[in-house]
């Protein structure tokens, strides 16, 4: 673990780095590092790969202050200013080697990271991507884990004013990542149909993805399912841009 302005940063450090390139993961809503996702861990490490894993609570990786976060930082300018910083700084990655990958309340994180700064990331990956927190703030009263939005509640205190803010609404017509892709199990009752909503504006607007929304089957976990695809994706869109600034 690693300090970055002030907060607690997880480095997953390859001994022999590949040059150029790094990874900023972003966790889910219960705090999961990458090492708790072996499937994951195992092919960043394979490809040589640096994660840097800011630890923010239940912020939900949004530009506005977060109960419990930080009185004078967003956790959006920690990862866009401070963690981009340090990735430079330690392996001298810049912007656009660096791509954002996350699952669950970080999944959703990427892709609307992406979306509003597709200049610096214009890679990104999510995995059961939490796109509608609106609808989640709505039926919290109904869920068991209904506590866990209680930091949407206070940061927004209206469900239509969340709407407004998620990853579907920072789309862009004609200024997008380069290079994105989700996945998404449709057994999820809870965020698929977010992710479902999501392909369709991007095939409307005509605008290059990788969707992963059919059934994967087998008893793993989605993510260890869908974790080599989505690493690929990554990778390859890592290659694609390396080679635009040759």
């Amino acid at each position: 673990m690693i300090d970055v302005a002030g907060r607690a940063c997880d480095l997953f450090a390859p001994p022999d780095p590949v040059r150029g390139r790094a990874v900023v993961y972003l966790h889910d809503i219960h705090g999961r590092p990458l090492q708790a996702l072996p499937a994951l861990r195992d092919l960043f490490e394979a490809a040589r790969i640096p994660v840097f894993g800011p630890r923010t609570g239940r912020s939900w990786w949004l530009d506005r202050a977060m109960p419990g976060f930080d009185a004078g930082m967003t956790p959006e300018r920690f990862v866009v200013d401070a963690v981009r910083a340090e990735v430079t700084r330690r392996y001298g990655v810049e912007p656009p080697g660096i791509a954002l990958v996350g699952s669950g309340m970080g999944g959703q994180g990427a892709l609307r990271l992406a979306y509003r700064n597709p200049a610096i990331f214009p890679v990104a990956g999510a995995i059961a991507p939490a796109i509608d927190f609106h609808a989640a703030m709505r039926e919290a009263h109904d869920r068991d884990d209904g506590d866990l939005y209680d930091t949407l509640w206070e940061a927004y205190g209206d469900v239509e004013r969340a709407r407004q803010d998620t990853a579907i609404l920072h789309v862009h017509p004609l200024n997008w990542p380069r290079h994105q892709c989700f996945a998404s199990d449709p057994a999820d009752a809870h965020w698929h149909d977010g992710a479902v909503r999501l392909h369709s504006k991007l095939v409307a607007l005509g605008i290059p993805h990788r969707p992963l929304l059919e059934p994967h089957g087998g008893n793993a976990a989605f993510t260890d399912l869908v974790a080599a695809d989505v690493v690929k994706f990554i990778l390859d869109g890592l290659d694609v841009e390396s080679r635009r600034l040759a």
